[in-house]
């Protein structure tokens, strides 16, 4: 690791300042223009450089660091530079090589399986660079139309890819936005469908208003629900079970809306999931909506991870029912090559989602060209004003790859992970824990009979987990804790992965495994 970048007075000597020549006194430099064409593209260049480097290099880096908190505020100034010292770009350029990419952890790493993938791509990563050199603030119809009109078509280019119901797209009589996260999406939602309920009972009975969800349901469910002013206490997780895939149940989430409306309260939302974190369970859409709709609840599909898959045909019959929801969300930018961020949301009926999030438009943002005209204002459809433009991004990707091209490389992701639960399962040693829908493979070590009980075999998953993790080489891999059942995930889905990554990690885990195993007989025999 390189020493930290140094600053210097104008004597020499250092400081936590910059560097400024001999001599040279506080005169700053003179530059023409903050964005000029010349040094941009000289700049540019080195960036362009460095990242296809980093990707050439991408096997030198441990996947997840060694490093302790704080290892790098020590190594950096406490204070910026006052002024810009002598090729400042290049010099930080050399500080994220030495400093800061030695403490990252490698989402694009072929060796990465430990949570679903932050996907990347060469187009999707120059369509950031695109979208930010252009930085346009696409908030209204007026502020930027093409910009606008450009999110309008890609969101039916992918509801069609992925096969969504028309009504959820502009050429049906809904649409959608793009914007940054999950939360945000569910966010939205919830509050176009509390302030269509408030309208029918009275906005003093807020406190009544109840969500539901499974309890393999995302986090960001709760803090949505929060956010949108719901008491914590009427938040509906639902137990599911193994037997059923951790899937929610109908009968379940009917017994509990009733419950709910036998003691006052007012059923409101119901979040189904497509593809959960821990084991890629798939809610019953169809059946769902049957139960909600006989209670007014709006629902909402989350799709963050596996709503990628449904470009593929053979994945349609997980949605069936999709007709039925109101709202439905995925992040393109998990599996369908887009970069972070962009997340997808569409709605059936935009209108309610208008009226709970829209704002008056100031005289300034009015444009005599929209007078007239049903126009598209995204300030309208999300939390925020101020946006980015994503859609760029999400064209050029679908133009450049195609849907076919998008296709291949889901199925490649989906092969691999077959793969790696077929040699799971050829070994008698271990055992997979969940269905396999997606890329997604839950598996433990079992533990041998001596050992016994439901917690050491927990302590020895744990344990091995660890120690996988702990190889400089990687794979790098996580957990998940379903019905108290500790498992191990391995969820495949970056890029530069290769069928020979994945048969790497496996036999790290197996040779991990029989170490344990020989110390666990050694401590045994002993006893």
């Amino acid at each position: 690791m390189a020493p930290t970048s140094h600053f210097y007075t104008n004597n020499g000597a250092p400081q936590n300042g910059a560097v400024v020549p001999a001599g040279a006194g506080n005169v700053p430099p003179q530059h023409s223009c903050l964005l000029d064409p010349n040094e941009f593209r000289q700049q540019g260049h080195q960036v362009i450089d460095f990242i296809a480097d980093y990707y050439a290099r991408m096997d030198d880096y441990p996947v997840h660091p060694s490093v302790n908190p704080g290892f790098l505020r020590h190594q950096l100034p406490a204070n910026a530079p006052s002024r810009p010292e002598s090729d400042a770009f290049g010099t930080a350029l050399r500080d994220v090589r030495d400093l800061i990419l030695p403490g990252m952890t490698h989402w694009q790493s072929a060796r990465h399986f430990a949570h679903f993938p932050a996907s990347s791509s060469t187009v999707g990563a120059l369509g950031e660079a695109l979208t930010a050199g252009i930085n346009v603030v696409p908030f209204t119809w007026a502020a930027s139309p093409a910009a606008t009109e450009l999110e309008m078509v890609v969101v039916d280019w992918l509801g069609k890819a992925l096969h969504l119901p028309e009504s959820l797209m502009f050429c049906g009589g809904g649409g959608g936005t793009l914007l940054g996260t999950t939360c945000e999406a569910i966010l939205c939602a919830i509050v176009a469908a509390r302030d269509r309920k408030l309208a029918d009972i009275g906005s003093e009975r807020i406190g009544d208003l109840v969500v539901y969800c499974s309890d393999q349901t995302h986090f960001a469910f709760r803090k949505a629900a929060h956010i949108a002013g719901i008491h914590r206490d009427n938040c509906r997780a639902i137990a599911t079970y193994r037997d059923d895939m951790f899937a929610l149940s109908p009968t379940e989430l009917q017994a509990a809306m009733q419950a709910d409306v036998d003691a006052g309260l007012v059923p409101l939302f119901l979040c189904a999931t497509v593809g959960t974190t821990q084991t890629t369970a798939v809610d019953p859409i169809r059946e769902l909506c049957a139960v909600a709709a006989t209670h007014g609840v709006w629902v909402h599909v989350d799709a963050a991870y596996a709503g990628s898959a449904l470009v593929c045909p053979e994945f349609r019959h997980l949605i069936d029912g999709a007709e039925a929801v109101d709202s439905f969300s995925m992040n393109a930018h998990k599996w369908l090559l887009a970069n972070n961020d962009c997340c997808v949301l569409w709605v059936k009926k935009p209108s309610l989602l208008i009226a709970a999030l829209g704002t008056e438009q100031e005289y300034i943002l009015k444009d005599a060209a929209a007078e007239g005209h049903d126009v598209v204002d995204y300030k309208d459809w999300s939390v925020t004003l101020t946006r980015r433009f994503r859609a760029l991004k999400l064209w050029l990707v679908l133009r450049c790859y195609g849907v076919e091209g998008l296709r291949d490389h889901i199925r490649g992701h989906v092969d691999m992970a077959v793969s790696f639960e077929e040699m799971v399962k050829a070994d008698p040693r271990f055992e997979v824990m969940a269905t396999r829908q997606f890329a997604l493979v839950c598996f433990r070590l079992r533990a041998p009979e001596e050992l016994g009980g439901p917690k050491a075999a927990n302590d020895l998953n744990r344990r091995l987990l660890e120690e996988v993790n702990a190889t400089g080489s990687g794979p790098y891999m996580s957990s998940a804790n379903v019905g108290g059942i500790y498992m191990l995930r391995c969820a495949i889905g970056s890029t530069l992965t290769e069928e020979q990554h994945v048969r790497a990690a496996w036999k790290v885990v197996q040779d991990r495994a029989a170490s344990l195993l020989r110390k666990m007989e050694s401590i045994n025999a002993v006893a």
